[in-house]
């Protein structure tokens, strides 16, 4: 997350050395492979769908969890993974948890009560043919790998002695390491990484195309060794340029998520002192998008306060003040079968106050505004949201619990 957002609950810590960059292979070409991203539900729901938009609420998965940060299924109907910051993924089998962890990775994580940690999983879109998963954590001196592990698609636990790092990124702070990752309707997959952080980007890396940092990145896993540079990447060929980079301009995308329909690309960029955003890229995406920071916070200057540049600047579709809340917990779209009246509703909220609420993404811009707080209750420490494999909506909280977002009726 970022200032406001897991700095708010977590105490951050200083890096104490760096790692270099792991060199990737070459572009690989343009043509998407196997354009497909986690299963869309299929066949029958498994709970009678509700006609309309009937009230919500919510209902208790499982607690005692150590600070879940991320939900991913592969498709699986009977299995949603979860991931604990300190470095274990634990299994969820309908309401039960498995004693034994998925992967534990605590050995190698560096977490200590900061924005550190094992942050992000993706399941590769052929995972029940080749077993990979990839997953966005924090080392012990506080630098960023993006990692592959392997396991049989059926298996409850994965062998750690599998990894493969794919990237690594110095983290020149212990604060805004973004997190995400996630495989889009083209098959590659997709890196959120903050600005570095401190406070107000002071290494400017939100608008250096040299640096990975405050940028969104797009990699090939299948193409070469560690990875490959899509050919329709828009930096590419520029001079000094990454070739990696998708967009820039952010400061702290937390989390961001796909429209399983539609391609659609939400990210939840958490804010500075002031503004908290929602930028997104409709489909069908070309990338090049800056998002503004830090010139910008939101759809305002911020360096310099006023006059700064906005030329070729992608201003945010929402954006909320710190009158609302402090930190944004980018979310995700409705795309389940139990509430059809809710498809292609965009669920976000925010870490402090605890708020849920909802758009939809129509011509590029945010409609239908909803807030849902008095509906849910509050869910203060908002660390997440997640989609299962038919595209219900789960939250999850920091101190330790998992909800389902279900109708009352």
């Amino acid at each position: 997350m970022a200032r406001r957002s897991l700095r708010c609950a977590l105490s951050i810590l200083a890096v104490l050395s760096s790692l270099p960059f792991t060199g990737c292979g070459g572009a690989s070409d343009s043509t998407s492979p196997d354009p497909v991203t986690t299963p869309s539900p299929g066949g029958s729901c498994s709970a009678t769908p509700v006609s309309g938009q009937p009230a919500l609420r919510v209902d208790l998965v499982v607690s005692g969890l150590e600070r879940p940060v991320d939900l991913q299924t592969p498709g699986d109907r009977s299995r949603l993974f979860v991931l604990e910051q300190r470095g274990r993924i634990r299994l969820l089998r309908g309401r039960t948890l498995v004693a034994t962890p998925f992967l534990d990775i605590t050995d190698r994580v560096g977490s200590g009560g900061s924005e550190q940690g094992l942050l992000g999983l993706a399941f590769h879109p052929r995972f029940p043919e080749n077993g990979r998963f990839f997953v966005n954590y924090t080392d012990r001196r506080g630098d960023t790998h993006i990692a592959e592990f392997r396991a049989a698609a059926s298996a409850d636990t994965a062998d750690p002695g599998t990894e493969r790092t794919i990237l690594t990124q110095d983290q020149p702070f212990s604060n805004h390491n973004g997190g995400q990752l996630a495989f889009g309707s083209d098959g590659f997959l997709y890196i959120g990484l903050g600005d570095g952080g401190s406070g107000g980007d002071p290494l400017g890396s939100g608008q250096d195309l040299g640096s990975l940092l405050g940028k969104l990145l797009r990699i090939d896993v299948d193409a070469a060794q560690p990875y490959g540079v899509p050919g329709s990447n828009p930096f590419l060929s520029r001079t000094g340029a990454r070739p990696e980079i998708w967009a820039l301009g952010l400061r702290n995308p937390w989390r961001f998520a796909f429209d399983r329909l539609t391609g659609d690309l939400f990210i939840g960029d958490v804010g500075q002192g002031a503004v908290e955003e929602v930028d997104a890229e409709p489909a069908p995406r070309r990338g090049g998008q800056n998002y503004g920071w830090n010139f910008t916070e939101g759809s305002r200057c911020f360096s310099p306060s006023s006059g700064c540049p906005t030329a070729g600047i992608t201003f945010p579709v929402l954006e909320y003040g710190h009158g609302d809340g402090c930190s944004i917990t980018g979310g995700v779209v409705y795309r389940g079968c139990r509430m059809p009246g809710y498809a292609g509703t965009y669920f976000y909220g925010d870490f402090c106050t605890g708020f849920v609420r909802s758009f939809r993404l129509e011509g590029g811009r945010a409609t239908d505004a909803r807030d849902f707080t008095s509906q849910v209750g509050t869910r203060r420490n908002l660390a997440a949201f997640g989609l299962d494999a038919e595209g219900e909506v789960y939250l999850l909280e920091l101190s330790g619990s998992v909800y389902q977002i279900v109708p009352v009726s």
